[in-house]
């Protein structure tokens, strides 16, 4: 309840003149969605019932790796309640479109085509993982279609399965698929392999390492679920599901799956209990209960449980890499090679070239390293498909590198600050043409390590660390500076007056959970001076948002916030040409100022407000003049930015137990102009906290036997909780960037770009060892111990 009481207490003090309130940009303002959510009021998809409805549950498979010998569904059909019965064949013979990964970059595989194998929401023939969906029971209740599933019979034949990235690295893994040379999806290909091999050979030292990125799960708050209707008479079909994007839902499944007009499937995303980049996208449900929907001419409601989650939502990282960095005897970084796998699962998710494209091309990070060569092969294997998850390539390219300098300062006795220092692209060099391909606009990125480390008493390490011996406990510090890129694509964002004269934003970005309604009403209430609880947001609609690409990749505030303020532009000037005519001045005689139009040099004005209501005058309006006040704005990021960061950990290790606990946690980041610093320590609170969850408790782990994942649960996939976690010290170094009008950079990734670096470094500082495999479990830990003990 602390946003409710929080506003209230605002209020109060507004009320008693203690305070004025602000609610332009940069204003803390709290969240205008926070009553709603905190009273239950929130529409998620779950909540939605209609008259009739029926509901469907998924068949899975319980191996790894198996052909399917034969599937009998009729003592199911015959059960109580159910209505339909459907399996691999059937959506096999029923026209729809296979799942297909459209995302791969050609331009880093150099045209090599990818080996794909694309598959129906339901499976025939083979299986390739558990938890494929084999069947899906259609009924009257949802107990009634889970019964019936155990009525099924499916006759496996079981084949040797990979369940591991380390197990798909070897010369001796079986296929996954059949009919393939190997288990390489597609390969990744980027820098300079004689510059890299020139430097190597010429360097004084050369620092290798084997740097492992766990398999996590998102597990948003709220399961995925999907509600599919078909209209018979209008033949047009309505889907409602928890997504980050319904315009790109829409387009996936009319154009891919469905094969129709996108005028014919509506999309429809209420409130989505958080996404992460797992729900960026359509799964093989949502096309079930459009199929279903069809076929029985109900509405069908999916429900993803828990244990659903763990196995079918996409999971993240999972990638292995063998690297080699050069210095010379200075310290200077003079080549890297990074030679990696990456898991992408069984089957390619759509969005599967998506993460270990960002990890190729950001293996520079904030350094000036003169040669790069990446080699990413991407590989199958018997297990969950994995996605973009936040940060999406950023945290893996980033924990590569600052591990790498960990290991070379110990190892070569320099001072991890000093090594960075160096090596830093200095403030004077900006731009900077990366030996990838990001070219970097602005940043101090040796300033902002500067403050991290001014925040963090770093003097002060040595008497922390012997108050906490006295304990009889080790301690440890690390560092991470850290760069991301974010706001890819384009995106289209309009401002509507009503004749009342309030304001609606169409919004073709996605709110789940960052706090739109409020940011872009700052945005809306300082651009045109309209009262900020006069602004309301409209989103989540593919027939009322006409174009949209949705929220990811941390571009709604540089994208969504400059389509804004070209659409405030555009109603800016429109808005002149009705002042000019009703204030009886000439149109360049008029200015706009906080929300007025005033005819320069006097003080005659009219406010906007006023103007917008004018304007929708139904007689005796001029026929020049616009009916109403509306603009549509369009912004295209390009190269889209770079946000960036210095991340301080220090953690106490109890070496009796492994027990590791965060003691300290500083987080200073750039992310160009804050539009409400407010949402934004809540970005980065919630980036950390992911990003220490998979540097100390979170794997994803299947057995190497039989393929069963054993993290299926709470109860065995362990997440951070909030006493996991101390007061983190936040501050804020704004150097705008002049990639948009608005200044801003990306900031909902950089928490967890940072985080599992610098607390793996800090570790490994408290033990005294290279590098330690995450999540740095307790066992872990003492394993560690006892073996550099012995």
């Amino acid at each position: 309840m602390y946003g409710y009481f929080w506003d209230k207490y605002l209020n109060f003090l507004k009320l008693i003149g203690v305070i004025e309130m602000k609610f332009g940009i940069g204003q803390p303002v709290t969240r205008k969605e926070d009553p709603k959510f905190l009273t239950g009021q929130g529409r998620y998809v779950g909540d939605i019932n209609m008259t009739d409805i029926a509901h469907g549950y998924v068949l899975r498979s319980p191996h790894a790796n198996a052909k399917i010998v034969s599937i009998d569904v009729s003592t199911a059909q015959e059960a109580p309640g159910v209505i339909l019965v459907l399996r691999g064949e059937d959506y096999a013979s029923s026209g729809l479109g296979n799942i297909t990964c459209h995302s791969i970059n050609p331009m880093l595989t150099g045209g090599a085509p990818a080996v794909q194998r694309p598959h129906g929401a339901l499976v025939k023939d083979v299986v390739k993982c558990v938890g494929a969906p084999v069947a899906f029971v259609i009924a009257e209740t949802l107990e009634q279609a889970k019964d019936a599933s155990e009525l099924i019979e499916v006759e496996y034949e079981t084949l040797d399965s990979i369940t591991s990235t380390a197990q798909a690295r070897g010369g001796d893994a079986p296929l996954v698929w059949e009919g393939t040379e190997n288990n390489i999806s597609f390969v990744y290909k980027i820098g300079n392999v004689a510059g890299v091999e020139a430097a190597m050979n010429s360097a004084d030292h050369i620092i290798k390492a084997k740097i492992s990125n766990n398999r996590v799960n998102t597990n948003a708050m709220e399961p995925r679920t999907s509600i599919g209707i078909y209209e018979k008479g209008e033949q047009k079909y309505t889907l409602y599901s928890g997504n980050q994007g319904p315009n790109k839902v829409r387009e996936e499944l009319a154009n891919e799956i469905l094969k129709i007009s996108e005028a014919r499937l509506q999309v429809i995303s209420p409130d989505v209990g958080g996404g992460f980049g797992m729900k960026g996208g359509s799964y093989g449900e949502d096309i079930l209960v459009l199929w279903a929907a069809k076929l029985t001419g109900r509405p069908v409601k999916w429900v993803g449980e828990r244990l659903e989650s763990f196995m079918s939502d996409s999971h993240g990282r999972d990638v292995i890499a063998d690297c080699e960095m050069a210095f010379d005897a200075k310290g200077k970084i003079v080549g890297l090679r990074v030679s990696a796998d990456y898991n992408v699962g069984a089957y390619l998710s759509q969005a599967a070239g998506v993460t270990p494209m960002f990890f190729s091309v950001l293996l520079s990070g904030v350094y000036a390293i003169p040669t790069i060569d990446v080699t990413t092969r991407c590989l199958f294997t018997n297990m969950g498909s994995t996605a973009p998850y936040r940060g999406a390539g950023r945290p893996e390219a980033a924990y590569v590198l600052e591990r790498l300098l960990d290991i070379a300062a110990r190892e070569l006795k320099f001072d991890p600050i000093e090594i960075r220092r160096q090596n830093l692209v200095k403030v004077d060099q900006m731009p900077y043409q990366t030996a990838l391909m990001p070219n970097l606009d602005c940043g101090d990125f040796e300033a902002v390590m500067d403050k991290g480390i001014e925040i963090s008493d770093w003097t002060g390490f040595e008497t922390r660390k012997a108050d906490v011996s006295t304990r009889g406990k080790l301690y440890g510090r690390g560092i991470a500076v850290y760069m991301e890129s974010a706001a890819p694509f384009n995106e289209r964002m309009e401002i509507r007056f009503d004749s009342g004269g309030e304001v609606t934003i169409i919004a073709g970005t996605h709110s789940h959970g960052q706090g739109h309604a409020t940011v872009y009403s700052q945005m809306v209430s300082d651009f045109l001076g309209v009262p900020f609880d006069n602004i309301h947001l409209m989103q989540g609609d593919s027939d009322k948002v006409s174009m949209g690409r949705g929220t990811v990749g941390s571009r709604s505030m540089t994208v969504g916030g400059s389509a804004l303020k070209n659409a405030a532009d555009i109603i800016i000037e429109k808005g002149k040409k009705i002042a000019s005519h009703v204030l009886e001045a000439g149109e360049s005689d008029i200015e706009f100022e906080e929300g007025e139009f005033i005819i320069a040099g006097t003080d005659k004005k009219m406010n906007i407000v006023e103007i917008a209501k004018m304007s929708y005058t139904p007689m005796m309006w001029p026929s020049h003049l616009p009916i109403g006040l509306d603009a549509a704005g369009e912004f295209n990021s390009s190269t889209g930015n770079f946000p960036n960061g210095c991340q301080i950990a220090e953690v106490e290790v109890d070496p009796d137990t492994g027990k590791v606990e965060l003691a300290k946690m500083i987080i200073v980041d750039d992310v160009g102009t804050v539009i409400n610093p407010l949402l934004l320590g809540g970005q980065i609170h919630g980036g950390v906290a992911q990003g220490v969850g998979q540097a100390l408790l979170e794997e994803m782990v299947y057995d190497e036997n039989t393929g069963q994942l054993l993290t299926a649960s709470f109860q065995d996939y362990c997440m951070p909780r909030a006493d996991d976690f101390p007061q983190m010290e936040i501050a804020n170094m704004s150097i705008p960037t002049k990639s948009n009008p608005l200044g801003v950079k990306g900031a909902g990734e950089s928490g967890t770009v940072g985080a599992p670096p610098a607390v793996v470094g800090a570790i490994c500082d408290a033990l005294g060892v290279n590098d330690i495999t995450m999540p740095a479990t307790p066992e872990r830990v003492w394993r560690a111990l006892n073996s550099k003990a012995a």
